[in-house]
């Protein structure tokens, strides 16, 4: 019987982040030496998951609030772009690795979450396509780095939950969230709009194309700050905003109104909002080439299958992806006058926040 560790290679390392520990490890420094820290450490962050020439100086504000000194385990909730997945799944691995340092899966949680039978098993290969726990995965270590051997962490890849499944996972989780010893990650960008992503919502009220984005999301970034899922719920059947990490901010949301019941203060801030780039014209559905040194641009839909609708990604070069996923409902499309627009309004919205009890 083979005693191998399983490992999950940093599969994004050389294109979505530096490959080069030492080069990394200057990038977090200079972004989290921006930032500033609050008077009370994070319990839970959302913090984007785009390349790190488009959001590692966003995402510093999140981690700058963590306090490696009380955090003991890291738990990362990331939404599925390549396998459709209509509950949560946990890692075959071990060990996650890092260009900075290996980070140990908690594998006693992991066993307590297996027995529940409410995740699935994801494949090695699955793991190591997804890049939304990846991305969070260096900044972890540079945050932690000063306990480095006092932590681990708990990824979980979540798929596209109904409410009440969103509900039932945020009452599982919320008694590691109400530890203190315990850090929740959140993985989301915000709104992805042009023709590519199939979303075009546009609030001419608001002036130029990326104003009404920033409107749209900071609405729902208010939403957010009121801790209530059943609103954030509403909102995104309202707009259909384009947030790939809805599902686990819905699984936050649910698990925090877990533990208001009990009485427990908590209240969240978001820190900093920022765009990929400001759309300014529309864009048709043809998607431009770029180039691989800009991998945060590269991410485009292909069209919906007939079987599946839902948002669709490549990965790098635009080749044809491993899977799909259904990351959310389809989106409301308002018709808009198609005209070619240069390849730089490849649109997305990153941020950082801070959630604190």
């Amino acid at each position: 019987m083979s005693n191998r560790v399983v490992c999950r290679e940093a599969s994004h390392a050389g294109s979505w982040y530096s490959a080069s520990g030492s080069q990394l490890n200057a990038q977090l420094e200079d972004w989290l030496s921006k930032a500033q820290s609050t008077i009370r450490p994070a319990r839970a962050i959302i913090a984007p998951h785009a390349g790190y020439t488009y959001c590692g100086a966003c995402a510093a504000h999140a981690y700058k609030q963590v306090d490696p000194s009380v955090t003991r385990r890291v738990f990362i909730l990331g939404p599925s772009h390549h396998v459709p997945l209509s509950r949560c799944a946990l890692s075959p691995a071990e060990i996650y690795r890092t260009p900075l340092y290996d980070l140990r899966i908690d594998q006693k949680v992991y066993a307590d979450l297996w027995k529940t039978g409410l995740f699935e098993r994801m494949s090695l290969q699955t793991d190591e396509d997804e890049h939304s726990i990846e991305m969070h995965l260096p900044y972890t270590a540079k945050a932690m780095e000063s306990h480095k051997d006092e932590f681990s962490i708990v990824p979980v890849l979540v798929g596209a939950l109904s409410e009440s499944k969103e509900q039932e996972y945020g009452k599982l989780l919320s008694k590691y969230l109400a530890d203190p010893s315990n850090l929740f990650i959140i993985s989301s960008d915000f709104c992805h709009w042009g023709q590519r992503f199939r979303y075009t919502y546009y609030d001419e009220s608001q002036g130029e194309i990326y104003r009404s984005i920033e409107h749209l999301d900071k609405m729902g970034m208010g939403i957010i700050e009121q801790l209530d899922p059943m609103s954030f719920t509403n909102y995104l059947k309202k707009y259909r905003n384009t947030i790939c990490g809805r599902h686990p901010i819905g699984v936050l949301l649910n698990a925090v109104a877990e533990l208001r019941k009990s009485g427990l203060e908590m209240n969240f801030s978001f820190l900093n909002y920022a765009q990929s780039s400001e759309c300014r014209n529309w864009q048709d559905s043809s998607c431009p080439t770029v180039s691989p040194a800009h991998p945060a641009l590269q991410e485009c839909v292909s069209p919906p299958s007939t079987s599946s609708v839902g948002l669709k990604w490549h990965q790098l070069l635009f080749l044809s992806p491993a899977g799909s996923g259904v990351l959310f409902s389809p989106p409301h499309l308002i018709p808009v006058e198609r005209q070619r627009l240069n390849l730089n309004t490849v649109h997305f919205s990153v941020y950082g926040s801070l959630f604190v009890f």
